[in-house]
């Protein structure tokens, strides 16, 4: 089946969705429900997922861009939630999403604020992470080992790295995505190529083991879908739909960068936080020369927002976190654009940092199974659960999980082929599609012309036609992040426009 979303097949299927009875009714569109809906698909169930807003809304598109080996858990005894960062990481690496999910180098300074001691611990605990990475089988051609490196090799690396006292950095490799909204849209156009319903812009009013009470955000109708199976996958608003759940989530936030800031990063930065053992501060450089700087994880009380914001007061935290190891300090002038997200977890005592990130399923009174939890990295793993669970309670007859060798769209052999024939930023965002995109700008040369970040407009037309973007919003906030800096999205505005009228 075809993989394209867009506006006319999401009408098509939306007009059809209340004259059918569904295998399996996904409630939220991030990574989560997204995978869990492929997932089913995979197994020959009829699926519907549906989502409030679009495609990665949530928490999705807010992470930090790492796929991890799960070494923090490791380090807090979480034995369990490390081996399956590790092993899902592999599988994304080698099998399901090698375009999107590559190797990162990271540097721990070795200022004068780090100790021998610690700077040892913190060694053991990389090579731990290396024995995860042989134990879930992962070859080190994909991602190599850990090392102590000199002081000359880390200003190579990191060349705004303060180069007094510096004794050298601890070079250690984990995964990290090209971008996490990018892999949500691959998961659910997969889902979508085996069958899936993917209905954007359509809120549960009401959920129960047997469907769900809908409306079309687009045009206010309401509507009932009838499943025999009910996954609940609406992360830190889980708890809006069964009223029984108690999450307690966390807030990540982190510095948006503008490309000039700090020139020669070319590998990412662990900076370690003041009076904390086991955290460290994130400085990711991105594929269009930005720089992300996070995170914090402070605890959230209160509603539970939408689009949730970065308080000033983290801002100042990783801006002084940052400045610790740089050689020219950074001011709030410097800081482009900010962005936070919150992390589902369960309620339990304790701060929020070292709350479990193991995810849970809990099955309601009536019926329906809600996955919360766990992190992007063992996103697959969660919907693999979430669908077995419900596969045993509707007694569905489908079999065990496929996903873990399924590629996703773009991670055909095309990917490896294109070489030379499109441009390296079109296939690491594309894969196996970049030339379909690529196509696109010879067909009409205005489409070749770069917005802000380089994204070209070809991209944007590309993301109405087969990606789902309903609006300027989904180009540019979602399908590329254009929208992280405000100046960037203004100017960008008009092009977003013209594609959804192309």
């Amino acid at each position: 089946m075809n993989s394209s979303l867009n506006a006319a097949r999401r009408s098509r299927e939306l007009a059809e969705a209340g004259d059918l009875v569904v295998d399996v009714l996904v409630v939220g569109l991030g990574a989560t429900g997204a995978g869990a809906a492929l997932d089913a698909a995979s197994r020959g169930l009829s699926v519907a997922a549906i989502d409030a807003h679009d495609l990665a809304f949530g928490t999705s598109r807010w992470s930090s861009k790492m796929i991890h080996g799960g070494l923090r858990y490791l380090a807090k005894g979480q034995v369990k939630v490390a081996h399956e960062s590790a092993v899902e990481r592999g599988l994304l690496l080698r099998h399901t999403a090698p375009h999107l999910v590559r190797a990162q180098p990271y540097l721990l300074p070795l200022t004068p604020a780090v100790s021998g001691g610690q700077a040892a611990t913190v060694m053991t605990g990389y090579r731990l992470g290396d024995g995860l990475r042989m134990a879930a089988r992962t070859p080190r051609r994909l991602l190599p080992g850990p090392a102590r490196i000199s002081a000359g090799r880390a200003l190579s690396l990191a060349a705004p790295l303060s180069p007094n006292g510096l004794r050298g950095a601890l070079l250690s490799w984990d995964g990290r995505l090209v971008d996490d909204a990018r892999l949500v849209v691959a998961l659910a156009r997969t889902a979508a190529s085996r069958g899936a319903r993917i209905l954007t812009r359509c809120r549960a009013l009401e959920l129960a083991g047997d469907g769900a009470r809908v409306r079309d955000e687009l045009t206010g109708s309401t509507f009932a879908i009838r499943a025999r199976t009910v996954v609940n996958a609406t992360g830190v608003w889980a708890a809006q739909l069964d009223p029984d759940i108690r999450m307690r989530p966390s807030r990540g936030t982190h510095l948006v960068l503008r490309p000039e800031t700090l020139p020669g990063l070319r590998a990412g930065l662990h900076v370690p936080i003041p009076g904390e053992s086991n955290r460290f501060a994130l400085v990711l450089p991105q594929s269009d020369g930005r720089v992300y700087v996070g995170l914090t994880d402070e605890p959230v009380e209160g509603p539970v927002p939408d689009v949730p914001q970065a308080p000033e007061e983290d801002v100042a935290f990783l801006l002084d976190v940052l400045n610790s190891v740089l050689g020219v300090p950074l001011g709030r002038q410097d800081v482009a654009g900010t962005y936070a997200g919150l992390r589902p977890l369960l309620a339990a005592g304790g701060r929020t940092a070292d709350l479990s990130r193991e995810h849970a399923l809990l099955t309601s009174g009536s019926g329906v199974v809600t996955v919360v939890g766990g992190k992007l990295t063992t996103y697959r793993r969660m919907a693999e659960d979430a669908v077995d669970r419900v596969v045993a309670l509707g007694r569905l007859g489908a079999g065990g999980s496929r996903t873990a060798r399924l590629p996703l769209i773009g991670a055909g052999a095309g990917a490896v082929q294109e070489a030379g024939a499109v441009p390296d930023r079109l296939r690491a965002r594309y894969g196996s599609e970049a030339g379909d995109v690529r196509a696109l700008m010879a067909e009409d040369p205005a489409l070749a012309e770069p917005l802000p970040t380089g994204i070209t407009r070809a991209e944007l037309v590309w993301a109405v036609r087969h990606e789902g973007a309903l609006d300027v919003d989904d180009l540019l906030d979602r399908r590329t992040r254009i929208g992280l800096v405000p100046e960037d999205r203004a100017a960008a505005l008009p092009a977003a426009r013209a594609a959804l009228a192309y």
